[in-house]
């Protein structure tokens, strides 16, 4: 059931297509946080489509998950850390991009944890954020998973009430957009303003996940 499960949602699949074909382009940003990264099923496709020099994080609940994404994807480039999203053990602005993929769904309110998000972020920053819809496919998918649905007004609210506004949902074809294949897929950003803190330079952001991981 589990893998049907996972066919049906298109997940992973779909977020490779974003990622392959700039659909949500990340091959300019030189920190990326992947919230939620389980077996790696993101962070493979980052691995992919971001620049060789890009420090690429990899921050999940369950010890046991970040081994199989260590296993399963066999590279030296991301860093791993275990904790809890309403406490990301970063420091602020230290991210030029984050991917939340599935995992809102898991909480029993999205605000804290998207505020988590917005935190880390540097002002301007994007954030792709993923979650199960409530169509018929993703009512399936909750029930197998243990999760709960969005409807797509109130997840928008919801990142909106975080400080992440939408900048755009995400379709590839009209058929995907009519029938709501895949989920909810948006891009977030985090507004500029005039009192921003400076955004993380490339080696300050690098001592503050150092001493992250020290912790």
């Amino acid at each position: 059931m589990l893998s049907f499960c996972s066919f049906l949602s298109l997940h992973e699949p779909l977020v490779g297509h974003l990622l392959k074909s700039g659909r949500f382009d990340v091959s300019q940003h030189r920190r990326i946080l992947d919230v939620g990264s389980g077996a790696g099923q993101i962070l493979g496709h980052l691995l992919q489509t971001t620049h060789p020099d890009t420090q690429l994080v990899a921050f999940d609940l369950s010890h046991q998950m970040l081994r199989r994404a260590r296993t399963r994807l066999n590279s030296k480039r991301p860093r791993f850390f275990a904790g809890d999203l309403m406490h990301l053990p970063f420091a602020d602005n230290s991210f030029d991009c984050v991917t939340c993929g599935w995992v809102l769904e898991h909480l029993p309110d999205p605000v804290p944890g998207l505020q988590e998000i917005g935190r880390v972020l540097r002002p301007g920053g994007r954030a792709l954020i993923l979650a199960t819809e409530d169509t018929f496919s993703g009512v399936l998918c909750s029930r197998t998973w243990k999760c709960r649905t969005y409807n797509r007004t109130e997840l928008e609210n919801a990142c909106a009430r975080a400080g992440l506004p939408w900048k755009e949902q995400l379709w590839f074809t009209r058929v995907h957009k009519f029938f709501r294949l895949g989920g909810i897929l948006v891009e977030a950003r985090k507004p500029v303003s005039t009192g921003a803190e400076p955004e993380a330079t490339p080696d300050s952001a690098g001592d503050k996940l150092a001493a992250a991981g020290s912790r």
